[in-house]
């Protein structure tokens, strides 16, 4: 994952730029072809919803220079230097015609602060508070930058997606859980190249080890934040009903804590099931919907789309959106432990259903080979006939679980045995509408 992530960050990651797409590449080819990887491009001007898809971003120089002196700053040495998206300039300016454009982060006077004008026309460089305090007052500078805005249809924006089906393939009763991560943010390491790989290292996963037959399928979807996931849902709008709940990964490599930001719905059983995996990893923050931070979650979860989504992160972080943020503050090991996290809650996710009994009266379960010896399972045994007066239909296997106080991989075991011997059927649990 980290070996990934060092291929990805030093590129020139904006909404729509060739960084992105390479980025987009080179995550692709780290899939195995069963994953199903696919991009699609969205021209510029494209209507989605109540946005438009951005031009692509085209840098050809760009930094700031004492007059007819030194370079104070160059977008060649670090693409942070430059405000993301901004226009062509070429002026020469006084410092105080130049102060308004330039950004800093005070609170780590030696870093590069990483500053957007995504959807307005303005410019900008980004410099250390350090080096920004020994500017002369009374010197005269030229601000250079050679960019582009290029509307060329094939060169839009981009997003990739990847399609993992449980083992016999897809069940279109069971629907897709989503996870998403997004691809974009120029030299951010944690944010967001960490869920990116997290979510990928995921995805390898369920294809080494598929989940069973009739479980969910699971799409993956890499894009630009928040114009990404409009773009791709609002040219799936079909998918939407297939979507039974989603997990947003980000910022999962830094040395913090786990951080649960719960659906909008709040209760739902995405957000059970994320507490219930996150409890057996020690130290656990939680927070409502918005709360923690907001990113793609607030589209997939939100007015219209409305499918049940929690985010994992490990924020906040003291690095963030500075070049401070790099691949040395992440390690294999918070990528792994993320990876784990959220694949338990994919599969289990991914496998839960409604139970609906078609039997009368007490089943006969040493006959069908299905009783429970109390000598090797005493929590289950005691439970057995307790879950089978719970099999009316009315409730997922997550509630039964929750319900009757045992772990839900006990439970679904000991159900999936009733429905292999047609004792019971399995209905999709569809999730709940928000309040």
């Amino acid at each position: 994952m980290l070996e990934l992530l060092e291929a990805m960050y030093p590129l020139h990651r904006t909404l729509v730029s060739d960084g992105t797409d390479e980025a987009l590449r080179l995550l692709g080819d780290s899939l195995p072809p069963e994953a199903s990887w696919a991009t699609e491009t969205y021209p510029p001007g494209t209507p989605v919803w109540t946005w438009t898809v951005p031009e692509r971003y085209v840098v050809h120089e760009a930094y700031l220079a004492h007059e007819g002196g030194a370079r104070i700053v160059d977008f060649a040495d670090h693409p942070l230097h430059l405000v993301s998206y901004s226009e062509p300039v070429d002026a020469t300016l006084t410092f105080d015609e130049l102060a308004p454009h330039l950004h800093t982060a005070p609170h780590r006077p030696d870093a590069i602060p990483w500053e957007q004008k995504y959807y307005e026309r303005s410019w900008g460089f980004c410099l250390p508070q350090s080096t920004f305090d020994a500017l002369p007052r009374d010197g005269r500078y030229r601000a250079v930058i050679r960019s582009e805005f290029v509307t060329d249809p094939e060169r839009g924006l981009r997003v990739g997606t990847a399609l993992v089906h449980p083992a016999g393939g897809p069940d279109p009763a069971a629907g897709e859980f989503l996870v998403c991560a997004h691809i974009d943010h120029p030299a951010q390491a944690n944010d967001d190249l960490s869920g990116v790989v997290t979510a990928a290292e995921v995805a390898r996963r369920l294809v080494a080890d598929p989940l069973p037959a009739g479980a969910m399928s699971v799409r993956f979807l890499f894009c630009p934040e928040t114009i990404g996931s409009i773009a791709y849902l609002s040219h799936h709008e079909d998918l939407i009903d297939r979507l039974r709940g989603g997990v947003f990964c980000e910022m999962t490599g830094n040395d913090n804590t786990f951080v649960l930001q719960r659906s909008r719905q709040d209760d739902e059983a995405v957000d059970r099931i994320a507490r219930a995996v996150l409890a057996t990893r020690g130290e656990v923050r939680e927070g409502a919907f918005r709360d923690v931070i907001v990113n793609d979650e607030l589209i997939i979860n939100g007015a219209g789309i409305d499918v049940p989504c929690v985010s994992i992160s490990r924020w906040p972080y003291p690095e963030y959106h500075t070049s401070d943020d790099t691949p040395a503050i992440i390690t294999e090991e918070r990528l792994a432990e993320a990876a784990d996290v959220v694949e338990e809650i994919v599969r289990t996710a991914a496998v839960n259903y409604v139970p609906r009994r078609t039997f009368r009266g007490p089943v006969f379960l040493s006959g069908h080979g299905l009783w429970v010896d109390w000598r090797t399972h005493p929590e289950l045994n005691a439970a057995q006939d307790k879950i089978m007066l719970k099999l009316e239909g009315d409730r997922t296997l997550l509630d039964i679980a929750e319900e009757v106080g045992l772990p839900f991989a006990d439970v679904r075991g000991f159900v999936d045995r009733l429905r292999e011997a047609g004792l019971v059927v399995a209905e999709p649990a569809i999730p709940r509408p928000s309040r």
